[in-house]
């Protein structure tokens, strides 16, 4: 859609490529800010909130935008790379105006909005948002035919108050498709109301593969604001020991009433997790590695590591350990790697085809070796072996990183690789 068009509705540009003149990504856009005004005057989109390759969320006036055309916006090419704050006089679009309950003037009649759009002023450079696509009855209620509308701006009243128990499933449908960490960054750039009803309108699965990519206190705020018996089974849902760490942040009553309220064989895992110290291998570790017995065979062992659920990290090998199979384990008897899993016929027991070279970690071996340890041997994973010789679990590369990098990196700008020119001053 030209950059001249009437209407542009704000849902189709969350994360669309942003391009520079020659043709260079720029980022992705993640939101859009707007001014409100007084009076029913539609109000003025100031700018995008644009994702750079580090992911710093950068300002991007709508005067640099040069084009709005198939599924991708051009800029002009000089950027601000400052990052992006929000100022207490601007809105952000599907942040804070998507789901939110409005009114129709003329009717008094409660609608919730499903969508915003823009569009640019005739022989000027302004953008402003024209239109509301709402749907008549309460937020989550089947839509049949006849209930949505677009109406005006100026025809619904309610986006200045300050809303509470807004809903979020337009702006979920809005980011349906963002990786875990994508959406995690999302979540830390929204206010800590928008993220709280974000995250009680996730599912629980979905919730805890994006709390694993918050920082702590984001973690810590979100699962505060949960029912306790809801924020127990997000815990579950969690790899282990992702779970262990976001407890081990909570205070003393907080841990052990959520650990009181998880099933037993989850809590047990967690105190153990907790129970090593942390940086070694054992406070690193998962406790859901891929187990057999012995007289499993490789195709066994092919169907397991197909699980989509499994990281790549823990699909890359499976543990062979006698009975029972879960960690704590029978004796450790070794590993079997991918691809040596893709080499042997499927009829093969995995007991004839373990590798024995790589002696297992202990639990109290520190990070700095164990980093060491993938790193010798080009591992993605390694068996961690208590002094019984049972598997206790699994430490793997992304969590070893994880440790090894900055306490706050995920929230730090890594400027490597941005070949965008910065201009000086606010904005």
């Amino acid at each position: 859609m030209a950059a001249g068009a009437s209407r542009i509705y704000v849902s189709h540009l969350a994360g669309v490529a942003v391009f520079d003149p020659n043709g260079d990504q720029v980022g992705r856009v993640r939101d859009l800010v707007a001014m409100l005004r007084l009076a029913g005057r539609p109000p003025r989109v100031l700018g995008l909130v644009v994702e750079v390759v580090t992911r710093r969320r950068i300002f991007l006036p709508m005067t640099r935008v040069t084009g709005v055309e198939s599924g991708q916006v051009i800029t002009t090419g000089v950027v601000n790379m400052r990052r992006f704050e929000q100022r207490p006089t601007e809105t952000l679009v599907l942040g804070e105006l998507l789901d939110r309950t409005v009114r129709i003037v003329e009717t008094g009649e409660q609608v919730t909005v499903l969508d915003v759009a823009m569009g640019q002023l005739p022989a000027r450079r302004e953008w402003e948002i024209a239109k509301v696509f709402v749907r008549r009855g309460k937020s989550g209620a089947l839509r049949r035919r006849g209930e949505t509308l677009t109406v005006d701006w100026s025809a619904v009243t309610g986006f200045s108050l300050e809303e509470h128990g807004q809903g979020a499933e337009n702006l979920l449908a809005t980011f349906e498709q963002l990786r875990p960490a994508d959406l995690a960054n999302v979540l830390h750039h929204l206010s800590a109301k928008r993220r709280g009803e974000v995250a009680a309108a996730l599912d629980d699965e979905r919730l805890a593969d994006v709390l694993e990519e918050l920082p702590d206190d984001d973690q810590v705020e979100i699962l505060g604001k949960l029912k306790e018996e809801r924020a127990a089974d997000v815990l579950e849902a969690m790899d282990p020991d992702d779970a262990a760490d976001l407890l081990s942040e909570l205070p003393e009553r907080d841990k052990e009433r959520m650990l009181a309220l998880m099933r037993p064989r989850e809590a047990a895992d967690m105190r153990r997790l907790m129970s090593y110290e942390e940086g070694s291998a054992g406070g690193l570790m998962t406790t859901e590695p891929i187990v057999l017995r012995p007289d499993a065979t490789v195709a066994d062992a092919l169907a397991r590591v197909r699980n989509q659920d499994l990281t790549p990290a823990l699909a890359a090998q499976v543990y062979v350990c006698r009975p029972p199979d879960e960690t704590p384990t029978g004796r450790y008897l070794g590993t079997i790697h991918f691809q040596r899993l893709l080499r042997d016929p499927p009829f093969t027991l995995v007991g004839a085809a373990v590798d024995t070279d790589l002696r297992p970690l202990r639990p109290e071996t520190p990070l700095p070796v164990v980093a060491g340890h993938l790193a010798t041997y080009n591992l993605l994973a390694a068996p961690v072996v208590d002094e019984g010789g049972s598997l206790l679990g699994a430490v793997t590369v992304d969590d070893v990183l994880d440790h090894l990098l900055p306490h706050d990196w995920r929230e730090r700008e890594l400027y490597g690789g941005v070949n965008i020119p910065e201009v000086g001053g606010g904005r």
